[in-house]
């Protein structure tokens, strides 16, 4: 497909290699009682809230945190993980995400996802590993890949810095604050950031939920004025679409500026005092 890196494995390769020594499959779904349904055969959980947010102040994991967060679950610094989930993956990308935060170094993703396996007819469990706890050292947290509130301020103030919304076109355009069956964790305002394109997240994915050619990507991003030349930084609504987008122009198309901001359309459109726009804008 010509990505930038290998950090695609198929359904095939997981169900080959996912019981491998040194190999780590874990399920992050935004829905999470569909873990306990049925799920790849010796995969984890990982919690997208009760195990990648702080409880109290809305921020990811502090580094001893994480590293306990690993280790029990048995992944050590040289573990190839594996992450897969609902939705097109919209959270294994922003666990992925997560783990390069912290500087794990091999992470991959099963394209296609939950769903895709599940269409192929594979094998699905309902058993709940155990592994054995390990030790885990992590790296200091990279903010190389992420975007602060305050970053976005200086990036809508002097420009030079491309910014991507991630949503559907209602809510970039301001038709909707969050979308149907989400509004109780919507911001106060609706629009989008200034001088934002948008870009939906699902214009990236195939109608199997696998990830578009690279060809295909570059095109799309470029047609948008998205290039590599400039820095890039995703938003969508809490984080994780925009993670799947951070995803698709770091990993896979290898653009070398890349951030996800996390805090996203609910932190800026409740923020007093910063700009927002409505309609379609910037296409």
């Amino acid at each position: 497909m010509g990505y930038a890196r290998e950090v695609l494995v198929s359904t095939d390769w997981v169900e080959r290699h996912g019981g491998d020594a040194g190999v780590v499959v874990a399920e992050v779904d935004e829905n999470t009682d569909l873990y306990g349904e049925g799920h790849v055969p010796g995969a984890l959980a990982l919690h997208w809230r009760a195990d990648l947010q702080q409880q109290v102040v809305r921020d990811v994991v502090e580094q001893p945190e994480f590293e306990a967060l690993l280790g029990g679950k048995g992944i050590a610094a040289d573990t190839t993980v594996v992450l897969y989930g609902d939705k097109n993956n919209w959270f294994a990308a922003y666990a992925y995400w997560y783990l390069k935060l912290y500087g794990h170094a091999d992470v991959r993703i099963m394209d296609g996802g939950r769903q895709k396996w599940i269409d192929e007819g594979r094998e699905l469990s309902t058993a709940t590993p155990s592994p054995p706890r390990c030790a885990y050292t992590a790296r200091s947290r990279d903010d190389s890949i992420r975007m602060r509130r305050d970053q976005v301020r200086e990036v809508v103030a002097g420009g030079g810095h491309r910014l991507v919304d991630v949503r559907s076109p209602a809510e970039y355009a301001g038709e909707l604050i969050a979308p149907p069956g989400y509004e109780q964790e919507g911001a106060q305002r609706a629009g989008h950031i200034p001088g934002a394109a948008s870009i939906p997240w699902a214009e990236a994915v195939q109608d199997d939920g696998t990830f578009k050619p690279a060809d295909d990507l570059r095109a799309l991003y470029a047609g948008r004025g998205i290039t590599p030349d400039a820095p890039v930084t995703a938003y969508c609504r809490i984080g994780e679409r925009s993670a799947h987008t951070w995803f698709v122009l770091h990993e896979l198309l290898g653009y070398p500026d890349v951030r996800n901001y996390d805090g996203s359309w609910t932190e800026w459109g409740s923020l007093v005092d910063v700009p927002i726009e409505i309609g379609l804008g910037r296409r």
